[in-house]
C-alpha cells in the first residue's frame, strides 16, 4: 500500500471516531460543539495519528485498538492550530483552505473551542484503558507523554518563543535572556549563532515535540522496551524538525492553494529556517535529517515490513507539497 493510501485510510478511521466522540459529549453547548467540529472537520493528513498507530503496530498490536489515543492526539493538535491562528498569535484568516475558527465564530468562541479540545482530549485518552488488550499502564504513560510534550515544557513554550522571536533578524540587540551570544550583536556571525539556537529551540518544541509524542505514545501503548522507545523517540525528533523545515520552505515557495493557508511567516517577520539559512541550505538540512531518521529506524528489531511503514511516512514528510 502506498503512503498516500495508508494515510487516507487511517485519516478516515480517525475522522469517523472523532465525529462520534465529539457529538456524544454530555451537556456540551451546541455552539461550542459546532466550533469544535468545524476545526476538526477541516481535513488534514492526520499525520500524528498515523504515526501513533503505525508505531503501535510495530509491536504486533491492532491499530484500531488505539484509535481513542490517536483521536486525543489530534484533538490536542487541532486546539493548537485554533490558538495559533488567533489575532493575539499569528492572526491568520485561512487554515486548510477555509476561514479560521475565529473568523467564523469570533475570537472568544474559538478560544473556548481550543480549550475544550485540549481538556476533553484526556478524557478520550482515558477511554483507551477500557479497550480490551490495551494495558492501563500504557495509557497512563501515554497520558504523561502527551501532557509533557504539549505543555509548558514542550509545544506551548515553543509557541511562546516563536512569538518572542518575531522580527528577530531586524533587531539591534539579541535576546531573550538566556540565549545571549556575546557583547557584539552587530556581528553577523554572532547573530547567526544566536538565531540558530533560538530557532532550534522554537521548532524542537513548537512542532517536533508533538510529532515525538505521536511516536512515543504509540510505543508506550505497546509497552515497548526502553531501547526501542529511545530509538523511536530520536527518529520522531528528526522527522519533526524535517517537517518544520519543509513547512518553512513551502511557506516561501509552495503553492498557496495546495497549502490552504496565506503564509503569515513573512508578514509577521518570523524566524524560520528559510529566513535564517535560505531555501537551499534549508533543503540540505531537511535531507540530512531524513537520512538520520532512516538510520535510526535500522536499529529496531521489529519486522521489516512494519518498520518500512514508518520509513515511508518519513519520506512523505520530506517530499510533501502541502
Amino acid at each position: 500500500m502506498n503512503t498516500e493510501r495508508f494515510l487516507a485510510l487511517r485519516a478516515g478511521a480517525v475522522n469517523k471516531e472523532l465525529a462520534r466522540r465529539i457529538t456524544r459529549i454530555p451537556a456540551c453547548h451546541h455552539g461550542l460543539m459546532k466550533a469544535m467540529r468545524y476545526s476538526l472537520d477541516a481535513g488534514g493528513k492526520r499525520l500524528r495519528p498515523a504515526l501513533l498507530t503505525a508505531t503501535y503496530e510495530l509491536f504486533g498490536g491492532n491499530w484500531r485498538d488505539v484509535l481513542p489515543a490517536a483521536c486525543a492526539l489530534e484533538m490536542v493538535h487541532t486546539y493548537s492550530l485554533i490558538h495559533d491562528d488567533l489575532p493575539a498569535m499569528d492572526n491568520d484568516s485561512l487554515r486548510r483552505g477555509r476561514p479560521t475558527s475565529h473568523i467564523v465564530f469570533g475570537e472568544a468562541l474559538a478560544l473556548l473551542a481550543g480549550d475544550a479540545l485540549l481538556t476533553n482530549a484526556f478524557s478520550v485518552l482515558y477511554d483507551n484503558s477500557k479497550v480490551k488488550g490495551v494495558k492501563a499502564a500504557g495509557v497512563l504513560e501515554a497520558s504523561g507523554i502527551l501532557a509533557r510534550r504539549a505543555g509548558a515544557g514542550g509545544m506551548v513554550s515553543g509557541q511562546a518563543a516563536d512569538l518572542e522571536a518575531e522580527g528577530f533578524l531586524k533587531r539591534p540587540a539579541l535576546y531573550p535572556k538566556g540565549l545571549k551570544c556575546g557583547a557584539s550583536p552587530t556581528l553577523s556571525s554572532k547573530r547567526l549563532k544566536c538565531g540558530a539556537s533560538l530557532l532550534d529551540y522554537i521548532h524542537r518544541h513548537k512542532t517536533s515535540d508533538l510529532i515525538k509524542a505521536s511516536v512515543e505514545m504509540g510505543a508506550a501503548l505497546a509497552c515497548a522496551g526502553p531501547e526501542d522507545f529511545k530509538t523511536l523517540s530520536d527518529f520522531a525528533g528528526a522527522i519533526g524538525l524535517c517537517f518544520q523545515i519543509t513547512d518553512d520552505v513551502l511557506d516561501v515557495v509552495g503553492d498557496k492553494k495546495k497549502l490552504g493557508k496565506n503564509g503569515s511567516d513573512a508578514r509577521n517577520v518570523k524566524l524560520t529556517y528559510a529566513s535564517l539559512y535560505g531555501i537551499e541550505l534549508s533543503k540540505v538540512k531537511a535531507a540530512e535529517l531524513i537520512a538520520s531518521a532512516r538510520k535510526k529506524l535500522s536499529r529496531l528489531s521489529c519486522p521489516p515490513e512494519r518498520v518500512k511503514v514508518l520509513s515511508d511516512i518519513a519520506d512523505f514528510v520530506y517530499k510533501r507539497e502541502k
